[in-house]
């Protein structure tokens, strides 16, 4: 009997597992997720990692004490990286179906994924001024413009799916009866 009971809290386990899978217009409809109140209530990943960057490079050029050209250069760089299957937040529709997400608390500290137009998927995908080609892009987040790289253009919206199944069950074992 302890097998049994052990049996069917593992096939549980098993059956309660997610599954990560796009969040595309499909998902949408079959959930009757059109309204931002319940739109809210679902967690969001990213499918891939998405890198920003910002460079900031000063320099001058000057002689010293002994008469020697000197050429100074100073570079910063400030980097956001959100890895694969980061969590995020709905905060609000865009323009033309678009999803703005939250990774983070910060004014404007939000990202902005869309279908692609043209596209049979349906996948909502990083939104980014593309102008650059395959060097990247640029993006506003945080109210300062950073660029992005190629890659992070793959980076779709994914939500968890789980399939939940109970099912009750009440075993009896008969033994039979024996003839007087």
């Amino acid at each position: 009997m302890k097998k049994y009971i052990a049996l069917l809290i593992v096939g549980l386990i098993l059956v309660s597992c997610g599954t990560k899978i796009p969040y595309d217009n499909k998902v949408r409809d079959e959930f009757g997720l059109e309204s931002k109140q319940q739109v809210k209530k679902v967690q969001f990943f990213t499918s891939a990692t998405i890198i920003l960057e910002k460079n900031k490079q000063s320099g001058n050029q000057t002689t010293d004490d002994d008469g020697a050209l000197v050429t100074s250069s100073n570079s910063e760089q400030d980097r956001v990286i959100i890895p694969i299957g980061t969590k995020c937040i709905f905060e609000n529709y865009g323009d033309n179906e678009e999803l703005i997400v939250r990774f983070e608390q910060g004014t404007g500290k939000q990202l902005t994924f869309a279908m692609r137009p043209g596209t049979t998927s349906g996948k909502y995908y990083l939104v980014a001024d593309w102008k650059n080609g395959s060097t990247g892009g640029t993006i506003n987040y945080g109210n300062e413009i950073y660029s992005v790289t190629s890659s992070s253009g793959t980076a779709y919206l994914q939500v968890i799916r789980k399939k939940l199944q109970k099912t009750k069950r009440k075993d009896r074992v008969v033994k039979g009866m024996k003839v007087d």
